[in-house]
């Protein structure tokens, strides 16, 4: 059976001899995927349990905003999100059309400018055999392309659908089917389940019947699973709003100032007084979301936490400029990432406000009173609301002191390692709903303390770790043990790396060539040995493929694999030519390590171990122009100290580690550096600013401290003050 490799080099083959066959207007599978690129849309829509399920693709079809896909992609009364090329995210206002039979929908979106649509072309004049191009987003990697033709049409459930000679994956669905000029031709909607080289589309002339003879539906019309019941409740400044299992969730940024958007009860509250209360969870504690009380519509007042404080605010209209804080303090009452019970108890001339029952402020004589009470969140965080009540005296969890003790006497007693039996557990049923409640507590208590301890052993290892690198690059650097400290590197991120394993294969490949070459090998020979056994026996390489893996920083996965980074192969190479008494030395030549052999009475010889290959000193010199664009210097070919190789390892790690988005990582390689070079007034700034941003002030203010003491000519010395003016004041 031919392999899906070569039959997309057939397909691709035959769209070259169609488009020269043809005529030169046609494009190129290259030039038509940069063409559709801004064109193209990521669907994403969402499941029953309120998460992500779906992923699919979508074509901008007019400039305003329509957005062509099928039915299945969008599902059927489902929230559904349209992302642009450009990485915006956007909720659809309409339903225009959709057609269950043929499988199609068409949705608008308010885009902030003008999108480019594709041509839609005319289905009725395809040829079986004409190249065509489909384009999509399978399994949610971002724009893929395959080439093949069209092998027929098949006629399915009364529907006439184009037959693709193309693989279709899961995610290419609602993706355009183009011809060589770039037009849509069809809609891709379904694989085929007999081989994975098959694929079905729909015409393009049955998108545009169907666009043509539109059913506009409004989304609050589209979206019934889940929806709010209208006589309990309006909502306000677009977001999502929809009900699950007794909850309200909330998700999307509101048009409203600050991503606000309101979900108001229909029922009025009691007379004064009365209190009002809601349990809510943040997804995210950057955002907010709580109560809203004592207006009328735009006009009220809100409590909610926000950024791990809890807020009254005032609203006197629906801008900014109409907002104003009252009240804004932490709590230790207040648990992020947890439920949290807001009250607030509304009396004639006074406010009173609470979180889990603990009082966080009052306001005396407000400026206005209504019958407005809800639900009001704020930017992008998802919030959960339940258990929301208005009345006289509201029912609260508060537990009283007797019977906390009571649980705290009888939990001890109660054996967690089997089974317990009703015996046991008969002090906790006296009051089973309380007991359920602080056993929850408990547990949820138990689980914030072994994650505490679980981050306590890794900055143990951590710190462990640097203080054996440090301590090993204290030695002269002849003495200095490349392999181990580069094994260390690599254990920064992987606790149970056994370094003792691959120090050991390491002195194994070394005996391996040590035994290929004769007893009176000159060092010339020997090298040649070396080279034959790394590159050509055991096939050790360069990632060309993956150069921007982590793992192509990591010795051990490097010896495991047999490839990675020019600076890592170089440095298995230097360890092995130390043990066959060779005298190699490192070059870091810019944007690429190699090495160099030195012997008495013998030419230098310059090895790129990235590509297997020896090079003079001409063609080393010719690299790093090509590479760098810049002249070679002599400093480039002087050799570099052990010490310089592993911090250049670790720049390499932040490199990756800053595309990946991995703050963490970024702060462990930075640790390293500083501690290794106390000296890295760059890198030490780098990390006072990674620490600020991961809420560690006082590492972040110790930095700033060292900076303004031991490197008060830094470049960015008033960008430090300023940081540490911030830490100060807060």
């Amino acid at each position: 059976m031919p392999s899906r490799r070569f039959f997309a080099i057939v397909c691709l083959f035959l769209a070259f001899i169609q488009s020269h066959v043809h005529g030169q207007d046609k494009k190129t599978v290259e030039q038509l995927a940069a063409d559709a690129k801004e064109s193209i849309a990521v669907i994403l829509s969402t499941g029953r349990d309120g998460k992500q399920h779906g992923i699919g693709t979508g074509f901008v079809i007019s400039d305003d905003g329509l957005i062509a896909t099928n039915l299945h992609v969008i599902g059927e009364a489902r929230p559904i999100t349209v992302q642009l090329s450009d990485g915006s995210k956007h909720e659809p206002s309409v339903i225009v059309a959709s057609d269950r039979k043929l499988d199609l929908a068409i949705v608008k979106i308010e885009a902030k400018k003008k999108l480019k649509p594709l041509a839609l072309g005319d289905s009725a004049k395809l040829k079986t055999g004409q190249a065509i191009v489909a384009i999509g987003h399978p399994r949610g990697l971002e724009h893929s392309v395959v080439a093949g033709v069209l092998s027929g049409t098949r006629d399915m459930d009364g529907v006439t659908m184009l037959q693709l000679a193309i693989p279709i994956e899961q995610g290419n669905s609602g993706g355009p089917v183009l011809d060589l000029e770039g037009r849509v031709v069809g809609v891709v909607t379904m694989k085929s389940l007999v081989t994975a080289n098959l694929g079905f589309a729909v015409p393009v002339n049955a998108l545009k019947k169907i666009r043509d003879r539109s059913n506009p539906i409004t989304m609050e019309q589209w979206l019934t699973i889940g929806a709010l019941d209208k006589s309990e409740w309006t909502t306000m400044y677009g977001a999502r709003w929809r009900q699950r299992a007794g909850r309200i969730l909330a998700d999307g940024a509101g048009t409203g100032f600050g991503g606000r958007t309101l979900c108001l009860s229909e029922r009025k509250p009691p007379a004064l007084p009365f209190e009002l209360t809601v349990t809510v969870k943040l997804d995210d504690e950057a955002g907010a979301a709580g109560l809203i009380f004592g207006g009328d519509g735009d006009r009220h007042y809100g409590f909610y936490p926000t950024g791990g404080k809890l807020r009254l605010t005032r609203f006197d209209g629906p801008d900014v400029f109409s907002w104003k804080i009252l009240h804004d303090q932490k709590s230790p009452a207040y648990r992020p990432g947890d439920w949290n019970t807001i009250k607030v108890r509304v009396e004639k001339d006074k406010f009173t406000c609470y979180i889990n029952e603990e009082l966080i402020t009052e306001l005396t004589k407000p400026a206005y009173y209504g019958t407005t009470v809800g639900l009001a969140k704020f930017r992008e965080t998802v919030a959960e609301f339940k258990k929301f009540q208005a009345a006289p005296k509201v029912a609260t969890s508060f537990i009283a002191p007797d019977i906390r003790a009571a649980f705290a006497k009888a939990l001890p007693k109660i054996p967690l390692d089997k089974e317990p039996s009703v015996k046991d557990l008969a002090p906790l049923l006296k009051t089973p709903s309380a007991s359920a409640l602080l056993l929850r507590d408990k547990a949820n208590e138990l689980e914030k303390q072994a994650e505490q301890l679980r981050k306590l052993a890794q900055t143990v290892h951590h710190e462990r770790t640097i203080a054996e690198l440090v301590e090993l690059l204290k030695a002269p650097d002849a003495k200095a043990d490349l392999a181990l400290a580069a094994l260390l590197v690599a254990r920064l991120d992987n606790e149970e790396l056994d370094i003792d394993a691959y120090r050991a294969e390491i002195d194994r490949l070394a005996r391996l060539v040590s035994e290929r070459m004769p007893a009176d090998a000159k060092p010339q020979a020997a090298l040649e040995t070396l080279n034959k056994f790394l590159f050509k026996e055991r096939g050790f390489h360069g990632s060309h493929s993956e150069y921007y893996s982590r793992s192509n920083s990591y010795l051990n996965e490097v010896i495991d694999d047999r490839e990675g980074l020019p600076i890592t192969l170089s440095v298995l190479y230097m360890e092995l030519a130390r043990r066959l008494k060779l005298n190699v030395v490192g070059l870091a030549l810019p944007a690429h390590f190699v090495v160099r052999h030195d012997a008495p009475g013998e030419m230098p010889q310059i090895v790129d171990v990235f590509d297997g290959k020896l090079l003079t000193r001409k063609e080393a010199e010719a690299k790093v122009k090509k590479l760098t664009g810049r002249a070679p210097q002599e400093e480039d070919f002087k050799p570099v100290e052990k010490k310089f190789i592993i911090m250049r390892m670790l720049h390499n790690l932040i490199n990756v580690a800053e595309s990946e988005k991995d703050r963490d990582g970024i702060l462990r390689y930075l640790d390293a550096i500083v501690a290794i070079d106390p000296e890295a007034h760059e890198e030490r700034w780098a990390r006072a600013f990674f620490r600020f941003q991961a809420g560690l002030r006082t590492g972040s203010l110790d930095d700033c401290e060292h900076l303004l003491k031991h490197a008060p000519g830094f470049a960015d010395i008033e960008r430090v003050r300023e940081l540490r003016r911030i830490l100060q004041k807060n």
